[in-house]
C-alpha cells in the first residue's frame, strides 16, 4: 500500500524554499562559469567542475558528472550554454537513479514484517531525534500505528526530547532510566510493538563516534537483542546526517557504514545551508539511497526524497 503519494504543489513549494540558499549560491557560480560563452567547451567544464565541488557535491561525484557531460557534448556535437542547466539536471538525475534502485516517490511498507523496525543512527546534533519525531508523524498521518524506543540512554536530553515528540505526535514510547542498557530498551520496544500489532517501530540510538569499536559493538548488540523478538529486525538502518556540515557529513557516513549495515539515509538541515549538493555526493559515494530530506523546522518539513524534484529545485 502506498504510504506517501506523489509530490503535491505545497511540497514542491516547501522544497524550493528549503533549497533556496544552495540554489542561489549554485546559480551565481554557474552564471559566472558561462559568462561570455555560447557553447559548452573545456573552459566551461572546468568552471562547472569548480562550481560543483564548491557546492559540496564532492570531488569524485563531480568528476563523474563532468565526464557524463563531456560525453554528451561529444555525442550531440554542440551544446549551448543555455542548455547546460537542462543537461546538468538530466545527468544528475540519471546518476542518482543508478545509486537508488528503488524510487521513493510512493513509499510503501513491505508486507509480512509484523512491525517494520527502523533503527535510527547518527551523531548527536544532526537532528536525529527530531527526524524520528517527524517520521513518526508522517507514518501516523498515513494511518500507521507507531511505537518509539528511546535507546539513546547515554544522554538524558535525548530521552526527554523523544518523550516530547511522542506526546506531540500522539504515539507510545518505551523508555528506561538514564544509563540503562540500550539493547534492553530495544527489546522492550519490539516486545510492546509486537504484542500490540504495531505497523512501525522507530528506535533511537546513541550517536557517539569517538570510539568506532564501541559504537559497532553497541549497535551489533542492539540488533542481536531485537532479533530475539523479531528475527529479521531491524529492517532498515537509517543514518541521519546534517547537510549543513558539508564534507563532515561524508566522514560521518564513512564511519557509520563501517560500523553497521546502513541501508537508508536522511539528510537534514538543508534549509540553513548552501551545501545542498552534499545530497548528490553522499548518495553517489556510498550507493545508499537518500530516503528523506529535512528542509525546515516545521513538523511537515521532512520530505520523502524525490530525486527529480530535488534536482529540479536545485538547478531550475
Amino acid at each position: 500500500m502506498a504510504l506517501f503519494g506523489l509530490f503535491t504543489k505545497k511540497q514542491k513549494e516547501s522544497l524550493d524554499k528549503g533549497l533556496e540558499k544552495t540554489k542561489e549560491s549554485v546559480f551565481k557560480k554557474l552564471s559566472r562559469a558561462i559568462v561570455g560563452k555560447s557553447k559548452v567547451d573545456d573552459e566551461v567544464l572546468d568552471n562547472l567542475e569548480e562550481v560543483l565541488i564548491s557546492s559540496d557535491v564532492g570531488v569524485d561525484t563531480t568528476l563523474r558528472i563532468i565526464e557524463r557531460i563531456e560525453e554528451r557534448v561529444q555525442r550531440d556535437k554542440y551544446v549551448g550554454t543555455d542548455e547546460l542547466n537542462r543537461v546538468l539536471k538530466e545527468e544528475i538525475v540519471d546518476l542518482l537513479k543508478e545509486n537508488n534502485s528503488t524510487d521513493y516517490d510512493a513509499l510503501s511498507l513491505p508486507e509480512g514484517h509484523g512491525p517494520y523496525v527502523i533503527m535510527v543512527v547518527g551523531v548527536n546534533g544532526v537532528g536525529k531525534t527530531t527526524t524520528i519525531g517527524k517520521l513518526a508523524h508522517k507514518f501516523k498521518d498515513a494511518g500507521k500505528s507507531v511505537v518509539l524506543g528511546a535507546a539513546d540512554t547515554f544522554r538524558a536530553a535525548a530521552v526527554d526530547q523523544l518523550v516530547i515528540w511522542a506526546e506531540r505526535v500522539g504515539v507510545p514510547i518505551v523508555k528506561q532510566g538514564m544509563g540503562a542498557d540500550p539493547a534492553s530498551v530495544a527489546f522492550d520496544t519490539l516486545s510492546k510493538a509486537k504484542a500490540e500489532n504495531a505497523d512501525v517501530v522507530l528506535i533511537d540510538t546513541a550517536g557517539r563516534l569517538h570510539n568506532k569499536i564501541n559504537l559497532m559493538n553497541e549497535l551489533t548488540k542492539i540488533k542481536k537483542v531485537m532479533q530475539k523478538v523479531i528475527p529479521d529486525a531491524p529492517h532498515e538502518i537509517l543514518l541521519v546526517l546534517d547537510g549543513s556540515t558539508g564534507q563532515n557529513a561524508y566522514e560521518q557516513a564513512k564511519q557509520f557504514t563501517l560500523a553497521t549495515e546502513v541501508n537508508a539515509l536522511a539528510i537534514t538541515k538543508l534549509d540553513g545551508t548552501a551545501k545542498g549538493g552534499v545530497v548528490i555526493g553522499i548518495s553517489d559515494q556510498f550507493k545508499i539511497p537518500v530516503k528523506y530530506i529535512g528542509i525546515g523546522e516545521k513538523i511537515d518539513d521532512l520530505q520523502v526524497f524525490n530525486r527529480e524534484e530535488f534536482v529540479d529545485s536545485l538547478f531550475n
